[in-house]
């Protein structure tokens, strides 16, 4: 699967689930991954993130974290024991920063397929925690939603699933939504420039004249 996806694949690949080992890792390397994350081996196997981060570097290694709400605050989640452990998302970036990975993906588990934005004081959290970057999910509904989350927190990018797999927003226009208020970083020719939205970020149909431009070239009738 990572050998047919990474042909097709021509932005940076991190793949995840079910690493165990550096061979493991450097089997993946082979199949064109670029980067590896680590979630449950993350909390048990701490060796792993240095290991991986001498051999490959720590550009490679990303650490996910699952994080929860609880009564003592943010926690990091177990999903394997399908519970929280006691540490905060932010104190266990830190760790994971300080045993070699070169990236955090913060998720929370509260929000993920919600569509009620993102958790931006546990973004902040670990944002002010760690000097690597963060990358942050859970909660996206619109393009609104990864404007408000660069505006007001330090991630370095941001990730969706749902919005994208289950609604007809795509990343390009996505991007051209956010590109109006900050930089982004475009890959096609296809930026929306020029084009308009409604309130939901759906793009709003041209007028005639303007369709009437892009489909012909005016010839003047010539006089004889």
């Amino acid at each position: 699967m990572i050998k047919k996806a990474s042909v097709k694949c021509h932005v940076p690949l991190t793949v995840g689930g079910g690493i165990t080992s550096v061979d493991h890792i450097k089997e993946l390397m082979h199949c064109g991954a670029d980067k590896i994350s680590l979630n449950q081996q993350a909390l048990t196997r701490h060796a792993l993130i240095k290991d991986a981060a001498l051999i490959f570097g720590d550009q490679c290694v990303v650490v996910s974290i699952d994080a929860v709400m609880t009564e003592k605050g943010y926690r990091v989640y177990d999903y394997m024991g399908k519970k929280p452990v006691d540490k905060s998302p932010a104190q266990f970036a830190k760790e994971a920063q300080d045993r070699g990975a070169g990236e955090i993906l913060i998720n929370s588990v509260d929000r993920d397929g919600s569509y009620s934005g993102f958790d931006m004081e546990l973004i902040n959290s670990v944002c002010s925690a760690v000097t690597i970057p963060v990358i942050c999910c859970g909660g996206a509904k619109n393009a609104d939603d990864f404007k408000e989350v660069f505006s007001k927190t330090h991630t370095s990018a941001a990730g969706a699933a749902n919005f994208f797999h289950f609604t007809e927003h795509s990343v390009n226009i996505t991007k051209a939504a956010v590109l109006a208020s900050m930089p982004v970083r475009l890959d096609t020719h296809a930026d929306y420039s020029c084009n308009s939205f409604d309130e939901n970020f759906r793009l709003l149909k041209k007028t005639d004249a303007e369709l009437e431009q892009l489909l012909f070239i005016r010839i003047e009738k010539e006089i004889i």
